[in-house]
């Protein structure tokens, strides 16, 4: 690794282990993840959506919280009976019990939903300690009590069985992959009504600068598209007209 590799290296590290600012998180909780989406295309990122994955609530508020992972592999049989619930140190029941306030856990199911990743109890637990949200590529238990509680959650459909059918809980605070987008500890977590988002750590201040500038152009257009304007030259903003526009409409809204 080169010098300036190393550096690079050492200083996003530095960043993720500031965590998450207050008012990176209230800018972000202003913003939808298709803008989120497009802020990060710009940098080169294609793949920081969380994929089928869907709100229990729909309508139920945005989700922004730093990622704290479980990771599951398929269940072997011998290493996965009911009796392992009573270990204390059972990842499963110790990522509940340490996922920090503020974080969002996010579950790696591999994408199978033919047991649950957790159910009602656990989701409570979280929300209880003030976690900010739960996301797994699989599915959830209880998903209609789930879905009342004062705290995000997203799954693919909700499924019955047990988690010790399918899934065996394996590690805690890895890298992980959660419905084919990778997710690092700490990084960012964005949830709407269109999905869940996955901010790299080091760029959630930028992104959320970028992404709050970007919303209040696109508010701008929808009003002038209402208003019957075209959209050529408008979006994007290629007519230096729609520039100078959108500096008033700034000026009078105070956007």
């Amino acid at each position: 690794m080169s010098p300036s590799a190393g550096a690079e290296t050492e200083a996003r590290e530095e960043e993720r282990m500031a965590g998450l600012s207050p008012e990176t998180r209230a800018k972000l909780k202003t913003v939808s993840t298709a803008t989120l989406m497009t802020a990060l295309f710009k940098r080169g990122f294609r793949n920081q959506m969380i994929q089928e994955v869907r709100p229990l609530k729909p309508g139920g508020g945005m989700m922004v919280g730093e990622a704290f992972t479980l990771r599951y592999i398929p269940a072997r049989e011998d290493l996965n009976s009911i009796t392992v619930f009573r270990d204390r140190a059972h990842p499963q029941r110790k990522a509940v019990e340490e996922c920090p306030p503020g974080a969002v856990m996010v579950i790696d199911s591999r994408k199978d939903a033919r047991a649950a990743s957790a159910g009602s109890i656990l989701a409570t637990r979280l929300m209880v300690r003030g976690c900010a949200g739960l996301v797994t590529d699989g599915g959830f238990r209880d998903a209609d009590e789930i879905a009342q509680l004062a705290m995000p959650s997203y799954h693919v459909r909700p499924s019955a069985p047990t988690n010790l059918t399918i899934h065996q809980a394996i590690d805690i605070n890895v890298p992980i992959g959660c419905g084919d987008a990778p997710v690092f500890p700490g990084d960012v977590i964005v949830g709407d009504g269109d999905g869940v988002a996955v901010i790299p750590a080091h760029l959630a201040d930028a992104i959320a600068d970028e992404a709050v500038e970007m919303t209040a152009y696109e508010d701008f257009v929808t009003e002038e598209v209402r208003k019957g304007r075209t959209i050529l030259g408008l979006y994007p903003a290629t007519d230096e007209q729609s520039l100078t526009d959108f500096a008033a409409w700034r000026q009078r809204t105070g956007r």
